[in-house]
């Protein structure tokens, strides 16, 4: 008799829905439009990009940019605004009010910044208007090969026989990388030194060079040290295995008991931006994660690509300030920790 097959995770649940619905958004959405579709834009629009040109979230924009401007007949000129941790740019989403911005961000700054930085002077729950979610991506929990684990069990072992010998890395207080290292050393009463870095970059030669033992990293940022052997990987951060290292196992399968987690990118636009414009855009981003070019250019970058309708991203939001809020505060995690 065949085992029942596991329930979904909530995040399963959301990306599934999202994804049928997104045939029907296509082409409702242009005939819901109606007069709005033909009115807006009237002239170019600003797509701000909270980090640097050349970035992940940069890319994206960019390829959504490009079919936006074909399909709605104005430039959508991406605009670099990079700082805070993505929280400037994403700010500048919030509080643009000449109906003709819109941008994207990523999962800290437009889900958890309030949380861990309550001086934030917006507040994502509710001064971003969710668009479409566009790409994720599972991150890795990668050592030095000094580090004599092979396991996640091992690490854990490694670290309880050697409190406070161990550093990670991360990109900063409050970034996913952080977070889930967190709730690791959190769940095991593990004492290790958390040292953020300006960049994943920066972070990844660290662990290469050996300065920092641990790390959990962006996929797309770690797997060609992962093959090289220059790091060694663990486990996956993601519901399923990863088709890019399928012999790693999900940190679920490694014992830990945790819901799968990943970094994402998602488009936005200001709070209060009509209901029919927000679902144009939605469809149209669809549109434009479906052309080939786009895909593998998204994909060369690490990422899944995903599409979304607005619900699925709210729900996604929603969903990571419940899951990392409780952690961010019971561990009085803030930006400069």
């Amino acid at each position: 008799m065949a085992s029942p097959r596991p329930a979904p995770s909530r995040r399963q649940v959301l990306c599934g829905l999202a994804a049928a619905s997104l045939a029907a958004l296509a082409s409702g959405a242009r005939a819901q439009g109606g007069a709005e579709a033909a009115a807006w834009p009237q002239r170019p629009v600003r797509v701000i990009v909270p980090f640097p040109g050349g970035s992940t979230p940069d890319i994206a924009a960019r390829a959504v940019a490009q079919h936006f401007q074909q399909v709605f007949g104005q430039p959508f000129v991406p605009d670099n605004r990079a700082g805070g941790g993505g929280t400037i740019g994403t700010d500048a989403i919030a509080k643009a009010t000449d109906g003709h911005t819109i941008g994207v961000s990523i999962g800290g700054p437009a889900s958890t910044a309030r949380i861990l930085n309550p001086a934030l002077p917006y507040d994502p729950a509710t001064d971003l208007a969710p668009v479409s979610l566009l790409t994720r991506l599972p991150f890795v929990l990668v050592v030095h090969p000094s580090v004599p684990a092979r396991s996640v069990a091992e690490l854990v072992a490694h670290a309880k026989a050697h409190p406070g010998a161990l550093n990670y890395g991360s990109v900063g207080a409050g970034t996913l990388g952080h977070l889930l290292m967190a709730e690791l050393a959190a769940r095991h009463g593990l004492e290790m030194t958390h040292v953020p870095y300006r960049s994943v970059p920066q972070a990844v030669t660290e662990l290469v060079a050996g300065r920092i033992q641990a790390m959990f990293a962006a996929s797309g940022a770690v797997l060609g040290q992962v093959r090289e052997g220059t790091v060694r990987g663990l486990a996956v951060s993601s519901d399923t295995r990863f088709a890019a290292v399928p012999d790693l196992p999900t940190l679920r399968e490694a014992g830990e008991p945790v819901e799968g987690a990943y970094g994402w990118i998602g488009l936005f636009a200001p709070p209060g931006t009509p209901p029919e414009r927000v679902a144009r855009l939605a469809a149209e981003a669809g549109a434009a994660l479906a052309a080939p070019q786009t895909r593998r250019a998204l994909e060369a970058a690490g990422f899944e690509v995903v599409g979304s309708d607005p619900l699925a991203l709210r729900m996604l939001v929603a969903a990571e300030i419940g899951r990392w809020g409780p952690l961010i505060r019971r561990l009085g995690i803030r930006p400069e920790s």
